[in-house]
């Protein structure tokens, strides 16, 4: 039997591949499992706004490693569905394929970059390597010539990344500024095209965003878009021209590309259909997890492509993968209730409850909570093979992420 494979290091695919190796060792049976990546970390993703992003990630190897799981540090370039294959390009170039009885494909999501003039100039957050090109440039800033939108930062999109990115820069330019040009004058622009900050998050914690930004003095320019990007600046679709030496791209995300190789229905955001137990619809042995799958977390709401869900969903897909090869009973995915905590930089955070949004907790009291989940709650246990394994079982997330504050 192949057994196993999963494709996709990150959150999803991490916890796919430890709940597939938790289940076939309570069962008492041998089952390879194999997790395909081209990264050797995984990435910590919702930190990459933070500085120095280089230290948000883990090595594969550490984590996965002691249970017994394969890894091949390679790219997945198609998916043959029929054949039960998945092709692979190696550190070579050279193509492979990897035979699987079982797919888990968590490939996850990636930004999706506007086609407008200068749009190669603009930076963003979505990798790890982006993000550390960013975190370069700014640091950077103190060197290039003084002048008129050298410390000024506009961050393109007002949604959960913006917010984060456009409240940690307020101090972080600050702080540059004051250091090495003081005097020089400091902005944050953020810029969104509906007619309100944080439109997807709704009225519930819109107050306490707008008292942090400001509070943190992040300028807003709202219903209206960026139409094109300069090396001295950026143009809005008003005419308003903003002397800027960084523009920030947060605006959109869609499942990754690979997804279009799986046969079946998707969604707007190109994630695949699945069934109760994240099976993809119509694709029998094909299991999708994190941001590649468009699953019911209750009714009336799907799961967002979001931290929370995407290590749920992998813990359900790698069992029920797992099950499902082993004839044994499947555990329909039951999302935790749903929580929001949103970063505000030295403003706090803010906390809530339910897809209405109900604020619980802001300023430091949701920020120890947002740091509790950014530098504890999500990271994986590293050579410690029963710990990953206790914390694999997927009804551990019930107990862990739905904890209160």
């Amino acid at each position: 039997m192949s057994g196993i494979v999963v494709v996709g290091g990150g959150f999803a695919g991490v916890w796919a591949a430890a709940g597939a190796v938790r289940l076939a060792r309570d069962a008492g049976r041998d089952l390879p499992v194999t997790l395909i990546s081209p990264g050797a970390d995984l990435v910590i993703r919702p930190r990459l706004y933070q500085a120095e992003p280089d230290r948000m990630r883990v090595p594969l190897d550490r984590v996965l490693d002691p249970v017994g799981v394969r890894r091949i540090a390679a790219a997945a370039t198609a998916i043959d569905t029929a054949r039960r294959t998945v092709t692979v390009a190696g550190p070579g170039g050279d193509p492979e394929e990897i035979d699987w009885d079982r797919l888990v494909l968590a490939t996850g999501s990636t930004l999706v970059r506007p086609g407008l003039p200068g749009a190669e100039l603009l930076h963003d957050v979505d990798t790890l390597r982006s993000a550390a090109a960013l975190d370069s440039h700014l640091n950077r800033l103190p060197d290039l010539p003084a002048g008129a939108g050298r410390f000024t930062v506009v961050v393109v999109g007002a949604g959960f990344t913006g917010l984060e990115t456009a409240t940690e820069l307020a101090d972080r330019l600050g702080a540059l500024a004051a250091a090495r040009a003081p005097g020089e004058r400091v902005r944050v622009v953020l810029v969104e095209r509906s007619d309100a900050v944080g439109p997807e998050l709704g009225p519930g914690p819109r107050q306490p965003i707008l008292d942090a930004l400001d509070a943190l003095g992040v300028e807003q320019r709202l219903g209206v878009s960026l139409s094109a990007v300069d090396p001295e600046g950026a143009t809005l679709s008003d005419g308003t021209y903003l002397p800027a030496r960084t523009v920030i791209w947060t605006a959109g995300v869609q499942a990754g590309p690979l997804t279009a190789a799986v046969p079946g229905t998707h969604d707007r955001l190109g994630r695949l259909e699945v069934d109760a137990n994240l099976q993809v619809a119509g694709v029998p042995g094909v299991y999708a997890a994190g941001d590649t799958a468009a699953a019911e977390a209750e009714p009336g709401h799907r799961v967002l492509q979001c931290c929370q869900h995407a290590l749920q969903l992998g813990k359900y897909a790698g069992h029920n993968a797992a099950a499902n090869a082993l004839g044994l009973p499947a555990a329909p995915f039951s999302a935790t209730p749903y929580v929001t905590c949103l970063d505000l930089g030295s403003a706090g955070a803010v906390f809530t409850n339910g897809w209405e949004r109900r604020v619980v907790a802001t300023g430091d009291t949701a920020k120890a909570r947002k740091r509790k989940v950014n530098e504890l709650f999500i990271y994986p246990p590293t050579d410690d093979p029963d710990e990953l394994l206790r914390q694999a079982d997927y009804r551990f997330s019930v107990r862990r992420l739905g904890e209160p504050v």
